[in-house]
């Protein structure tokens, strides 16, 4: 289980999150959801270590990942997907899947079934990161997470700015990775991709965890969307 407890996050005087919890089981995609600024994107920076907790504390299968340096996050198997790739643009796309398989020390057996998710990215082992189109990075910054073999998966937006076609194979990866047991923490915006991805959805506002329901009741009751989405 990945669980934040009762964390507090701050930028600078600024608090962004408030005695924050939620609970990402293995096997499961649960959903953040709530409305730009709430503090989505707070809380995946803050369970790779890349914020620091003022109180509470984030724990990855019992391990207290909250005292590691970031650096010693991705060990303990969390994938993560930032919003915006954050790729090695200048870096080809081999060496942007060695650098996520050095973080475990994974072997080019992982490499290969990388690959063989996302047969495109075998197509441009050799082409610089920023030279794919979009799609393609996100392909990219998903297989380098991937290249862990994560417990668990972050993915901050995913779905943002793709065509049709890149956001059905995001949605499969995401599904794939649940049926082998990793449990995957979603921030999406488009509802149509959270109902037919997630298994449970969590509400944040200013900050602060509200309702956590599953995905079969929200879809018979979208008056949360309005109230904490706004859609």
């Amino acid at each position: 289980m990945l669980e934040l407890q009762n964390i507090d996050v701050s930028y600078g005087n600024a608090q962004v999150l408030r005695q924050f919890s939620l609970r990402v089981a293995p096997g499961e995609i649960t959903c953040l959801m709530g409305r730009n600024g709430a503090g989505k994107t707070t809380a995946m920076k803050a369970i790779m270590g890349l914020l620091p907790l003022g109180s509470g504390q984030i724990t990855v299968d019992g391990v207290v990942a909250s005292d590691l340096p970031a650096y010693k996050v991705p060990a303990l198997g969390v994938g993560y997907v930032p919003q915006g790739r954050r790729l090695f643009s200048e870096l080809t796309v081999a060496q942007n899947i060695e650098i996520g398989l050095m973080a475990r020390g994974h072997s080019d057996e992982m490499r290969d079934e990388v690959l063989e998710i996302f047969p495109r990215l075998r197509e441009r082992l050799n082409q610089q990161a920023q030279t794919l189109s979009g799609g393609e990075q996100q392909m990219l910054a998903t297989a380098r997470a991937l290249c862990l073999r994560p417990q668990y998966l972050l993915l901050d937006e995913p779905t943002e700015g793709l065509q049709p076609s890149m956001i059905a194979s995001i949605r499969k990866v995401a599904l794939q990775m649940k049926q082998q047991g990793v449990g995957v923490l979603l921030v999406e915006q488009r509802v149509d991709a959270v109902l037919s991805m997630a298994d449970t959805v969590a509400f944040i506002e200013n900050g602060e965890a509200k309702e956590v329901i599953s995905v079969n009741d929200l879809r018979a009751d979208k008056s949360l969307l309005t109230r904490y989405v706004g859609v």
